[in-house]
């Protein structure tokens, strides 16, 4: 069997929640840097608002974007979903995002785990109604009938952007802490249970709400770099399925992050990653 280096994709992961987010000394002025940067998207979920983020979040910029129509910005946007999901698929969930690698993170703290089940896998069905009603049809819909969209997954649901972005700017800005009320209130509380379930559960968020994983699955098969199988060398034993932390049903469906530990398990040797694409890149 081949050895996985957990290590490695852990390396990657903290380089890019430094990458996204590095300017630091921010959160002790409690200011949002508004350079060039802002305008251009990072490719996992990363709050625009972080102190310290150099880029805008794909998820806020799509919805920003439906909310207040602007021809161009909108093209760009669809464009590099398109572009990230066609080269990447979910491996931006595994590698590149740092919300999902505060999840891991938690996951690893001792204690009883639950598992993957039927239920899970048909409660990650929910990031795609998410992804429908408020990341599409509430901003859009609203700008329709107001002239005056919102973001609403950002505004009401996001945790990242809560943690990143909520708490900093309001531990360092006094003028903030007198404008706290109910909505401030209710995404601490969603916070909170994210970060409780993420103890118990891998990766919670991605699994159940994430919408920005939701996009990128439905280019996972197809995507150009990640997982590869091989079926010439693949004996369908599903080690690699069972294996598996996430609600997969084969290497490379909706559900798979392409994060490769399943690599490691394979008695045949049959996945790795980059491999030259095979008739058929997935283990059923």
């Amino acid at each position: 069997m081949k050895k996985y280096n957990f290590f490695t994709r852990i390396y990657i992961q903290i380089a890019a929640v430094f990458a996204s987010n590095p300017f630091l000394q921010n959160f002790s002025k409690g200011t949002i840097y508004q350079g060039k940067g802002k305008g251009i998207c990072v490719p996992g979920l990363n709050c625009y608002s972080c102190p310290a983020a150099v880029g805008a979040c794909p998820l806020g910029s799509l919805q920003s974007s439906l909310a207040s129509p602007q021809g161009r910005t909108s093209f760009y946007i669809a464009g590099f979903l398109v572009s990230i999901g066609a080269f990447f698929g979910r491996t931006i969930c595994s590698f590149l995002c740092p919300f999902g690698f505060l999840q891991e993170l938690l996951y690893k703290i001792p204690t009883k785990k639950i598992k993957k089940s039927k239920t899970t896998r048909r409660l990650s069905i929910a990031k795609y109604i998410f992804l429908v009603v408020f990341v599409l049809a509430l901003p859009y819909g609203v700008y329709l009938a107001t002239g005056i969209g919102s973001p609403f997954f950002c505004k009401l649901i996001c945790p990242a952007g809560s943690l990143e972005a909520g708490i900093p700017l309001v531990i360092a800005n006094e003028s903030l802490q007198s404008l706290i009320g109910f909505l401030f209130s209710w995404k601490m509380s969603l916070l909170a249970l994210f970060i409780i379930t993420s103890i118990f559960i891998y990766r919670p968020f991605c699994r159940f709400v994430c919408p920005l994983g939701a996009i990128y699955s439905f280019f996972n098969k197809y995507a150009l770099f990640g997982v590869r199988v091989d079926t010439a060398k693949c004996i369908s034993c599903k080690k690699c399925i069972n294996f598996c932390k996430l609600d997969v049903h084969e290497v490379n469906d909706r559900e798979c992050i392409r994060c490769g530990e399943c690599i490691s398990v394979c008695p045949t040797e049959a996945i790795s990653f980059f491999q030259k694409r095979t008739n058929n890149n997935t283990i059923s």
